[in-house]
């Protein structure tokens, strides 16, 4: 009979899990999260922020309200529609759309406080959420499109999991960073003569976002193939 030692394979070692491949989809990955987490994490806030300084005034049940509506309708989408937007379109285009779509959530929060500032919390303000909250969903539907990637990107098979480890702790770090950054930066933006910082902020963390996703083969096979 053989042994234990016989039968499972030993794990890689780290220097040969960390290839250029493997450091490209962790750079797309961490990236990604520090911009996404960074939205979620100042959604809350900017909704209880007040008017005045660049918020909503929105009480806890109604923020509550918003999100948990965007996370189920966000949820389904991803659920009804993500199978086939990837048999026609492909895991690369996917991920290049929705990282490109962060840019517009970002400048619609300025956008939603002026209409909030010239019209109360009326229909324009909750025409605004909602194109914001679309918008969103098709952001998530980037966590589907790198889990792809990170999966084409093992060395071999063995490495699988060690791959998925290494490109998560990076992934893990992005979102602790991302939240505290961007609550710094929103809470910095609230001075006068400083409301642009915080589009500032993520309009760059978009654009490394995209940056990184650049170099991403445009199909997750290429590289299995290899």
């Amino acid at each position: 009979m053989a042994s234990c030692e016989e039968i499972l394979p030993k794990p890689p070692p780290l220097r040969d899990v960390l290839t250029p491949r493997v450091l490209t989809v962790a750079a797309s990955n961490g990236t990604f999260f520090l911009f996404g987490i960074a939205i979620h994490s100042i959604l809350a806030i900017f909704y209880a922020t007040s008017i005045e300084l660049g918020g909503l005034s929105f009480d806890p049940p109604r923020i509550g309200t918003i999100l948990a509506t965007s996370a189920f309708v966000g949820n389904a989408f991803h659920v009804f529609f993500y199978s086939r937007l990837h048999d026609h379109f492909g895991a690369y285009a996917i991920l290049m759309t929705d990282l490109g779509s962060g840019i517009p959530v970002v400048i619609l929060f300025p956008v939603i406080n002026a209409l909030a500032r010239a019209y109360g919390r009326g229909w324009p303000v909750w025409l605004a959420i909602s194109i914001q909250h679309m918008l969103i969903a098709v952001l998530d539907l980037s966590y589907a499109s790198i889990s792809l990637f990170i999966r084409a990107s093992a060395p071999y098979i063995a490495s699988i999991g060690a791959t998925n480890g290494v490109i998560q702790l990076v992934g893990g770090g992005a979102r602790i960073i991302g939240p505290a950054c961007a609550g710094a930066v929103f809470s910095y933006s609230i001075h006068d003569g400083r409301d642009a910082w915080l589009a500032y902020y993520f309009i760059s963390m978009g654009l490394l976002a995209i940056g990184t996703s650049w170099f991403l083969p445009r199909n997750p096979r290429l590289w299995e193939e290899v």
